[in-house]
């Protein structure tokens, strides 16, 4: 049965508003290349309309109707939200499906988990109001000194289409908590839950401005969201090319940024492991969310001991895949989300096996889907560290292999990137596994494991894949500014000039 994409606006100060110059998006569903809706695409000028209805919510009656009330307050719309998009989860699942590729199960648990987000975002606001002029011991009498935690101001969150409400929420989320409020531009190849978003907030009465959500394309409203001199902070998520633009002109205006980037992560398994458990780690880490992660361990590194067998067993796990409409029953791999992102990952194919790769599985279209951006899983072997696919971030289910014969080698291979987002190493050895653990180069490190993801718990990377960090605490403190205030408190006078002579 046919799902209905809801026609949307842009939603700008608590209200749908048409573009100023009407344009649309079409909406393409990756599964069937048929376009199946439109979404609106905004410009420089409803950018320009947005700002000022963030900036006004933001200082309206002095900030005390959002910015400088309770975090309590802020929480209650927050848990609200939390509980709408519950409510809603299977149709917002659905939509995500069909608009991103991504298999229907995977759609569920990202949309529950933008619902235990915003609850978590919710009890961390309530949480400033307690923190609020945190004493600082000093060595000096006479003085007493203390922190605020103020919000930032006007924001400019920007997401990718992976994950498309659910990344959107890491920054709505601790930006409304902190007290900011918001300007959502999220990828026109992924709108349509993210404006469902907007309904949502619209419903529970958020107030006017506090969050306003922007369709369309980078260049017409992300670059000018980007360069807008009343915009105080931008958060972005997605390619390094496109991040190192956003710095650059954020720099014009000495305005901050945090970057979560590309990955090319590693995963070292050793030769202590259960073999089948390592496996099955080992493909969902690179093939879930159909390998389009910035986080996907897809340079996976053997002990040589165990690599025959492994890689045997590795081929009949991934052959054992789904592939199909994410919509069928069971799904375990759908379409990558556009044309272009599939004829990007076939180039990458081709070119690693034109430079003596192995194809050992994969590698092209599966023989019974004609329609839709679907790829094979595919598995190279003979992969060399100046290869292109080895380097370079493919986000499509692409999984390279090496092998090692010792820890500081495969540690040594592990580290040879200029990306430092996620990695990861299985072993029996627990004192090995927190050797690798501190010796990897990266922001995240999962043991045993790949993948697995909490809002409570840091999220971000080093080098080319970016700064700063999202999620639990350290998420809100992107959105907070730490104001010092310091108090004279003797009666004394300070003493430091020659006072003048009295008349």
């Amino acid at each position: 049965m046919a799902i209905a994409i809801p026609s949307r606006q842009l939603f700008i100060d608590g209200e749908w508003k048409e573009p100023v110059l009407k344009k649309r998006v079409p909406i393409i569903n990756p599964a069937t290349e048929e376009i199946i809706g439109d979404i609106p695409a905004a410009t420089s000028e409803d950018v320009e309309i947005a700002v000022e209805a963030a900036q006004r919510a933001f200082s309206r009656n002095k900030g005390k109707n959002w910015a400088f009330n309770s975090g309590a307050y802020r929480a209650k719309f927050l848990r609200a939200i939390a509980a709408k998009i519950a409510e809603r989860k299977t149709e917002l699942a659905k939509l995500e499906t069909i608009d991103s590729g991504k298999p229907y199960a995977e759609a569920v648990l990202d949309i529950e988990d933008v619902s235990v987000c915003f609850e978590f975002y919710a009890g961390l606001a309530e949480g400033l109001d307690t923190k609020q002029k945190t004493p600082i011991s000093l060595p000096y009498p006479g003085f007493n000194s203390y922190v605020l935690k103020e919000p930032l101001g006007v924001v400019g969150l920007i997401t990718p289409w992976n994950y498309p409400l659910l990344m959107a929420t890491w920054k709505v989320a601790p930006a409304l908590a902190a007290g900011c409020t918001a300007i959502l531009k999220m990828s026109e190849l992924a709108s349509v839950t993210c404006l469902e978003l907007a309904e949502v907030c619209r419903e529970v009465g958020l107030p006017p401005g506090v969050l306003n959500i922007l369709s369309g394309l980078g260049n017409e409203a992300g670059a000018p969201l980007v360069s807008h001199p009343n915009v105080d902070k931008i958060a972005f998520t997605g390619s390094a090319v496109t991040g190192s633009n956003i710095m650059a002109s954020a720099a014009k205006l000495i305005k901050p940024v945090s970057m979560e980037l590309g990955g090319k992560s590693p995963l070292i398994v050793f030769e202590d492991v259960d073999i089948e458990k390592a496996v099955e780690w080992s493909i969902f880490g690179c093939f879930w969310t159909n390998g389009q992660m910035c986080s996907a361990t897809s340079r996976l590194l053997l002990h040589e001991s165990i690599a025959s067998e492994f890689l045997d067993r590795l081929v009949q796990w991934a052959k054992n895949i789904k592939i199909s409409d994410p919509l069928e029953e069971d799904s375990k791999l759908g379409p990558v989300i556009s044309k272009s992102q599939y004829d990007k990952i076939l180039k990458f194919i081709s070119t690693a096996k034109n430079e003596g790769a192995s194809i050992l599985l994969g590698g092209s279209r599966p023989k019974h889907l004609e329609k839709g951006y679907f790829i094979e899983p595919t598995i190279l072997t003979d992969v060399t560290t100046s290869m292109e696919i080895w380097r370079e971030e493919v986000f499509g289910p692409v999984l390279c292999v090496k092998t090692f014969s010792t820890e500081e080698e495969a540690i040594d291979l592990a580290n040879d990137s200029h990306y430092g987002l996620g990695a990861a190493v299985i072993s029996n050895d627990l004192e090995r596994c927190d050797r690798v653990s501190k010796a990897f180069r990266s922001g995240i490190v999962w043991i045993n494991c790949s993948q697995p993801c909490f809002c409570h718990a840091p999220w971000g990377g080093i080098k080319r894949s970016g700064f700063g960090r999202e999620l639990g605490e350290w998420g809100l403190e992107n959105y907070i500014n730490v104001k010092q205030v310091t108090q004279y408190t003797s009666g004394d006078q300070w003493n430091w000039y020659q006072p003048p002579a009295k008349l």
